[in-house]
C-alpha cells in the first residue's frame, strides 16, 4: 500500500513537472507582436524624419567655425547668426512676400476649387464627364513642361514682376479639384434635395449646407496649398527679377550663392523659414487628422 502511493505521487509529481514544462516559464521570452514591430518602425522613422530639422535648428545658433563640427548641440550658443538675417538682407521683406502671395492664393484657390469640384460632382451638363478627365489629366504634366509656356503667357498678358503674376498662375490646382470632387461625391444627397425642395436654389445649396460640410477637407487643403506655395522657387525665379517682390525661397538661394561658406547665416535663415510652417502644422493638426478620417468615410 505504502509504494503504490509513493508511485502514484511520483506519477503526479511527473506528470505536473511536464505539463509546467509545455508552458511559458518565467525565464521565456515571448515573440514580438505585429504591433510592436510597427511601432518600432514608426519610431526609427519618425527619429530620421526629426533629425534633419533638429540638426538644422541647433546648428542656426552655433558659429561660423563650429557649424561644421558634426555635433549636435552647439558648443558655442549665439544669435548673431539671426541678427545678420536680419539686418545684412531685408530678410523680414521675404518673409512677407511668401505670407502674402501664399495666403491670397489659398483663400483663392478654396473658392475656385469648391466651386468646381462642386458642378462636376452635383451638376448634370453635356461634356461634364470629359472635362472632369481633361482637369484630371493635368495632374501627368509636369511643372517643367508647361514653364516656357507659361512664361510667354504672363510675358504677353503683362504679368511679370508683379504679384498678379505670382499669384494668378499658381491658383489652379488639379489635385484640388479632383480630392473636393470626390468628397462631395460622397456626401449624402438627400441635404441637398431637402433644400431644393425649400426652394434653395444651387448657389445656396453649395453656400450654406456644403461649405459648412467641407470645413475638415478644405483645412487640410488650405495647409498643403499654403506649404506649397510657401515652398515655391521655379516661377518666382522665372517671373520676377525685382528685389521687392524676391520670396523667401529665393532669398534663402541668394544667402547661399553670396555666402557659399557662412553655413551659420544659411541655417539661420533656413530656420526663420521653416518654423511658421511647423507652428501651422502644429496648430492645424487636429484638422488634418479629421479631413483624412472624413475623406475615408463613405
Amino acid at each position: 500500500m505504502a509504494s503504490d502511493t509513493l508511485t502514484t505521487t511520483a506519477g503526479r509529481g511527473r506528470g505536473s513537472g511536464s505539463g509546467g514544462g509545455s508552458g511559458a516559464g518565467p525565464g521565456r521570452r515571448r515573440p514580438l507582436s505585429g504591433r510592436t514591430g510597427l511601432t518600432a518602425l514608426a519610431v526609427v522613422l519618425s527619429v530620421i524624419s526629426v533629425l534633419p530639422v533638429l540638426w538644422m535648428l541647433t546648428s542656426s545658433f552655433k558659429t561660423r567655425e563650429t557649424v561644421t563640427d558634426g555635433r549636435l548641440i552647439p558648443t558655442d550658443f549665439t544669435f548673431d547668426n539671426f541678427v545678420y538675417v536680419f539686418t545684412e538682407v531685408p530678410f523680414a521683406r521675404y518673409l512677407w512676400n511668401s505670407f502674402f502671395i501664399s495666403a491670397v492664393i489659398t483663400i483663392a484657390a478654396l473658392f475656385f476649387h469648391s466651386m468646381a469640384a462642386y458642378a462636376l460632382a452635383r451638376l448634370r451638363f453635356p461634356g461634364r464627364e470629359k472635362l472632369f478627365g481633361a482637369i484630371f489629366a493635368t495632374l501627368l504634366v509636369t511643372a517643367p513642361v508647361v514653364l516656357i509656356p507659361l512664361f510667354m503667357v504672363a510675358r504677353e498678358l503683362g504679368l511679370l514682376d508683379s504679384y498678379a503674376g505670382l499669384i494668378i498662375p499658381a491658383i489652379f490646382n488639379a489635385f484640388g479639384i479632383f480630392l473636393l470632387r470626390q468628397f462631395y461625391l460622397g456626401l449624402p444627397k438627400e441635404l441637398e434635395e431637402a433644400a431644393v425642395i425649400d426652394g434653395c436654389g444651387h448657389w445656396r445649396v453649395y453656400w450654406n449646407i456644403v461649405l459648412p460640410m467641407s470645413r475638415p477637407i478644405l483645412s487640410a487643403l488650405a495647409i498643403f496649398f499654403f506649404l506649397a506655395n510657401w515652398n515655391a522657387f521655379v516661377w518666382p525665379l522665372v517671373a520676377t527679377n525685382d528685389q521687392d517682390l524676391t520670396v523667401v525661397q529665393l532669398g534663402i538661394a541668394s544667402f547661399q550663392t553670396q555666402y557659399t561658406s557662412n553655413w551659420n547665416y544659411i541655417l539661420a535663415a533656413a530656420t526663420v523659414a521653416a518654423l511658421p510652417m511647423l507652428i501651422l502644422f502644429f496648430v492645424f493638426q487636429r484638422q488634418i487628422v479629421e479631413s483624412i478620417k472624413t475623406s475615408g468615410v463613405k
